[in-house]
């Protein structure tokens, strides 16, 4: 799995140092490569809202993400690629490696059913 935090975001609300035209390009990439298993873009941060349950049991609802972090899940992809060289050289094509950003890359657990 491809996690892309963007480093910070532009007026727009995109991530810096990439426009629409640079994920279109990206997408058409991986979806003609024959990698992509699925992905999807996140909606505006400021429709977050955080979960928490304590030790008692009793949920704390807030808005928002709050983390610790400049950076800000902006979306996924998960690839099905033959090893960890192969989705580090995706991510690092990824546009939103780009301007700060990162891209976070993860194993999909499995376990036996």
């Amino acid at each position: 799995m491809l996690l892309i935090n963007a480093g910070a975001v532009d007026a727009d609300g995109g991530a810096d140092g990439c426009d629409v035209g640079d994920w279109m390009a990206y997408d058409k990439q991986v979806r003609e490569a024959g990698i992509l298993v699925s992905g999807e873009s996140l909606a505006d941060l400021v429709t977050a809202t955080t979960v928490r349950v304590a030790p008692d049991g009793r949920r704390t609802v807030t808005d928002g993400p709050f983390a610790e972090t400049r950076e800000i899940l902006g979306g996924f992809y998960v690839i099905d690629v033959p090893d960890l060289d192969v989705a580090l050289d995706w991510a690092a094509r990824c546009p939103g490696a780009r301007g700060g950003g990162s891209v976070v890359v993860r194993p999909v657990a499995e376990f036996a059913g």
